[in-house]
């Protein structure tokens, strides 16, 4: 069984996108072991220097980097990565995992993106699209598509 780690950046404060991600979760535990590995995020001040943001996204990446093995195969959600439909989507994990990549991480950088250090250990990186979405409410878009993935993977109905 393939395993799949949610690496993100922050805490999850509403209890709302916290019973989402938990429902996903509970979905997914017939396909896939999933784990979460949660960084804490930097408190970015108002009117941060251009510098300063890009030590804050490095002191994330590496809290992240140090969750991740060295192993395991890294695709970065970035707004400029590779756009897949559902179905194609799913036919990358499937790929993924019969080519002996038993571990896929998914990472998700906090409120200023991801460091260049976690985009260069990427293996990939993955656009859902040209907006911004909290990085919260990402978790539950990103749990969601693997999730109908699965169920495309192995041929079971999913609302489309």
């Amino acid at each position: 069984m393939i395993k799949i780690t949610i690496a993100c950046v922050g805490k999850v404060k509403e209890s709302w996108m916290r019973a989402g991600i938990a429902e996903y979760e509970k979905r997914l535990g017939r396909y896939c072991r999933l784990e979460t590995l949660q960084v804490a995020d930097e408190k970015t001040p108002d009117g941060a220097a251009p510098a300063e943001e890009v030590a804050i996204r490095e002191k994330e990446g590496q809290r992240l980097l140090a969750g991740i093995p060295e192993r395991a195969f890294v695709a970065a959600l970035e707004i400029g990565g590779r756009r897949f439909d559902s179905p194609a989507f799913a036919r990358e994990i499937e790929k993924l995992g019969a080519s002996g990549n038993s571990h896929l991480v998914f990472v998700i950088g906090g409120s200023l993106g991801l460091s260049d250090s976690v985009l260069r250990r990427a293996n990939m990186k993955i656009s859902f699209s040209d907006m911004t979405f909290p990085h919260q409410l990402m978790r539950i878009i990103l749990l969601e598509q693997i999730y109908r993935g699965f169920r495309i993977i192995n041929g079971e109905p999913y609302h489309k």
